[in-house]
């Protein structure tokens, strides 16, 4: 395995993040732990191993496991192994075993060694880097969580070979907004001139994605590890949009393409509030039509009230004011709150705005 960087975070913490060569390659590299490992699996993720490890736990896929139940499961497991502080906590799979397995750690015993090999492209250049733990709480996505980063991050792009469609398509949205969050229009170019290589999935072309992907993340959580001055913030460029969308449809959607979706009211919420020009708008629309993603969608009446409800519960908040990641040009963000009536514009049916 490679190791591609370090990210520096507070109290001298820091996330090794390594590429693997193929699976062969991961394998030898994750066996290097030793016995005393936990290992943290989903359905999906346990069918990668042909014989899995004695100290394990599979969980049921999907986000609405993502609960109060399947951590306690996790640490009652754990227990039944004997596990101790000394103990690595391996997470095997995509974004909700990444983030159950790194709070269950965090927690047990007061914190745990702890290794994320994320399975999906989401978990790749989102939920592993960075150290935010969670679970999804009485509606509320990602309510109950704390601050745990690992650290070693494992990446092997090989994981992707077997991922469905669908699911791949949910971590381009992710890398999408990434490259509205840099000045540098080169990934942005890279995911235009590369399009077709990526969504065949080119080995090559994907170790070149994901690494400049997580490249940009790593700027804005090193410059804000806690989330306490601002700036970490606008990593969650779309979000508020796109969380209020996930609720409200029961997570039918994948995360992704609500980001996807997300990303684009973020911005056409920008050009009518007059933060941005009309060419930014454009190119979102582009790119996302590109990787065929339904940014046309509008919430249906019906569903507004569910909606907006749930947009209120967004972490976001201050003053009782929920603050969206905004758009000024690319690569500069800003966090700002919205009134009503641009909600109602970018998000409602009846309200679209035809430009």
């Amino acid at each position: 395995m490679e190791k591609k960087m370090s990210l520096s975070l507070s109290e001298g913490k820091t996330s090794d993040v390594y590429f693997a060569k193929d699976i062969k390659d991961l394998s030898t590299g994750l066996s290097s732990y030793g016995d005393n490992v936990f290992w943290v699996f989903d359905t999906n993720s346990a069918r990668l191993f042909s014989s899995l490890p004695e100290k394990r736990i599979v969980i049921d896929s999907g986000e609405t496991n993502k609960n109060l139940k399947s951590l306690e499961k996790i640490i009652e497991r754990a227990l039944s192994f004997g596990s101790a502080r000394d103990t690595r906590f391996l997470a095997f799979g995509g974004g909700v075993i990444c983030d159950m397995t790194a709070l269950a750690s965090s927690l047990y015993m007061r914190g745990t060694r702890l290794t994320l090999v994320p399975t999906t492209l989401l978990c790749m250049v989102d939920a592993t880097l960075g150290g935010k733990t969670a679970i999804d709480y009485l509606g509320a996505k990602n309510l109950v969580g704390t601050f745990y980063p690992a650290e070693d991050i494992v990446i092997s792009i090989d994981t992707l070979r077997t991922l469905p469609d669908k699911e791949f398509k949910s971590g381009l949205g992710e890398v999408i907004k990434h490259a509205f969050l840099t000045e540098d229009p080169s990934l942005l170019s890279f995911l235009h001139e590369n399009r077709e290589k990526i969504l065949k999935r080119d080995k090559e072309t994907l170790n070149v994605m994901v690494e400049d992907s997580l490249l940009v993340k790593k700027k804005f959580i090193e410059a804000d590890p806690r989330e306490t001055k601002g700036i970490r913030s606008f990593l969650n460029l779309g979000h508020t949009f796109a969380h209020a969308l996930e609720s409200m449809a029961g997570y039918r959607i994948s995360h992704g393409e609500a980001v996807a979706w997300g990303l684009l009211r973020a911005i056409e919420a920008s050009y009518i509030t007059n933060l941005c020009n009309k060419d930014l708008y454009d190119l979102a629309y582009a790119i996302l039509k590109e990787y065929g993603y339904d940014v046309d969608y509008r919430v249906g009446r019906g569903d507004w009230i569910a909606y907006f409800e749930a947009l209120k519960k967004d972490k976001k908040k201050s003053n009782g004011s929920v603050k969206f990641v905004l758009l000024e040009s690319l690569g500069k963000p800003c966090l700002l709150p919205l009134e009503e009536k641009y909600i109602r514009a970018v998000t409602l049916e009846s309200a679209k705005i035809r430009f």
